[in-house]
């Protein structure tokens, strides 16, 4: 295996996906029927694993060569973007050669699962099993991450630099590999717990085994039509709130939470935000459902489908197109923030939101007291308090900036895309932009290829934290613009 140590990261992220489209095919002993398959996945494993081999190979034999911090981060980007497009193209094709899907739907619905979206074009009544356990299987390699699945096996020096670029922000050990190893056992753990749980809540064990992943993965790919609603068990809905809740919480705070320390869990002020935003909102939709169905009703579903929106998982217990105003407009707003940072949750992130509030209320502190100094506050994390320095500030503003400017450049483009009201386009691309998978009706088998292109770019902006993919979209038209600039004076001598 000494060629796969030394060999080339997007070679061994290459072989991985090789790996992770194969997995599948361990469930037909109990769907046979499904075995006519097999070639479907077969052939775009077998083609990512003999790429990613001569890839480690060819670049195992090169000579290391020592890079500056700054050049160490851009392979990085590139190595990331890189790992994340050929797993959609990979993903996408056992949708693709079965025939499942077309072109741009396989994309779509291949992107959807690795960026854990849940936006859908397959008609699940009609899809067979081992596409269903695809789909949430999908979900729940991408809510983890390509890069930490392959730090658990390979740690080198630029392996930080990959972890970070991923949107993984807290190395939970000292030792990177352990962080990986950490992370995998205990959403493994949730796992099995959340598939036990549901089988005793009354569902089946595969569709049981599914909805776990979706969960915890804040995915929300589901083997009913109706999502959790097709069971209307109360039951089933509390489960699946206690694990979506896991899963936009962040890494470093479930590992307090496994190790017992509830009094330092309790002091995060992430928590403490999602705990007030939650129980608002629950608060507030209930109130505006009340309106169109009795008081119980009401607050069984504003309960599920807030605590779905700001997980953004993007499960539902009904259909929103008769929802109040007010009432889409609350799930708007929570796809917007989103869950928790370093969690599998997409969003702008509720730490981040929290911090533009402390600077908000920071600033009119200043204006109010015109003259006097203003200490700068402080925030909980699970590591401990962290002061909110300019560098904090900076990023923060930065980011949401331009995610609500991507928002809204997406909206307006889903509109022209779909020749929709601006409102059911707002829920739509939140959903997208959130990788949240809730939907007004706009996302189906019927949609339009011009939108499922719009969705598409919005969910893996919105999985990869935008920057990441600026960044790699910059420096490709530099550098083309540089070889182009080469080529044009060579020409002229």
């Amino acid at each position: 295996m000494k060629w796969f140590r030394e060999g080339n990261d997007c070679g061994r992220l290459m072989i991985l996906i090789g790996i992770l489209v194969l997995v599948p095919l361990a469930i037909l002993p109990f769907y046979t029927e499904d075995a006519e398959y097999i070639m479907a996945f077969v052939i775009p494993s077998v083609f990512s694993l003999f790429a990613g081999v001569s890839v480690c190979i060819v670049h195992g034999s090169e000579k290391k060569q020592d890079v500056s911090r700054a050049d160490g981060q851009w392979k990085s980007v590139k190595t990331v973007l890189f790992t994340w497009i050929w797993g959609i193209v990979i993903g996408a094709l056992p949708f693709l050669f079965s025939g499942q899907l077309k072109l741009i739907s396989s994309l779509f619905e291949s992107v959807s699962g690795w960026t854990t979206t849940g936006l859908s074009v397959m008609d699940v009544r009609m899809t067979p099993e081992i596409f269903l356990f695809y789909r949430s299987f999908m979900q729940y390699c991408g809510g983890l991450g390509f890069i930490l699945m392959i730090v658990m096996l390979i740690n080198d020096r630029y392996s930080m630099d990959l972890f970070n670029a991923e949107g993984h922000p807290d190395r939970l050990m000292p030792n990177l590999g352990r962080t990986a190893r950490t992370i995998l056992f205990m959403y493994l753990g949730f796992l099995l717990a959340g598939t036990i749980a549901y089988a005793i809540a009354g569902m089946p064990v595969f569709d049981g085994i599914c909805h776990a992943m979706c969960s915890l993965s804040t995915g929300g790919f589901s083997t009913k039509l109706n999502s959790i609603g097709e069971y209307d068990s109360f039951a089933i809905e509390v489960v699946t709130v206690m694990l979506m809740l896991l899963g936009t919480t962040n890494f470093a705070v479930l590992l307090l939470l496994v190790k017992g320390k509830w009094k330092r869990v309790l002091q995060v002020s992430e928590v403490r935000f999602m705990t007030v935003v939650l129980g608002g909102s629950i608060v507030l939709t209930g109130l505006s459902l009340m309106q169109i169905m009795p008081v119980q009703e009401a607050f069984r579903h504003a309960f599920f489908n807030t605590a779905s929106a700001l997980s953004t998982t993007g499960y539902a217990t009904m259909s929103y197109v008769d929802w109040p105003a007010f009432a889409k407009g609350m799930l708007i707003l929570l796809m917007l923030v989103g869950g928790g940072l370093g969690s599998t949750a997409g969003g702008i992130k509720l730490t981040r939101v929290y911090l533009l509030i402390r600077m908000v209320g920071l600033n009119i502190r200043k204006k109010m007291q015109p003259g006097r100094c203003v200490e700068s506050p402080s925030y909980y994390r699970a590591q401990g308090k962290t002061k909110i320095d300019d560098e904090v500030c900076l990023d923060t503003v930065g980011f949401i900036g331009c995610y609500l400017f991507l928002y809204i450049c997406g909206v307006l483009c889903l509109t022209l895309a779909c020749n929709c009201s601006l409102e059911d386009a707002m829920f739509e691309f939140a959903s997208s932009i959130g990788t949240v998978g809730l939907s007004i009706g706009i996302t189906g088998p019927t949609t339009g290829s011009a939108a499922l292109l719009i969705e598409m770019a919005g969910m893996l902006l919105g999985r990869l934290e935008i920057f990441i993919v600026i960044a790699g979209i910059c420096r490709s038209v530099k550098y083309v613009t540089a070889k182009a600039e080469k080529i044009l004076i060579k020409s002229r001598m």
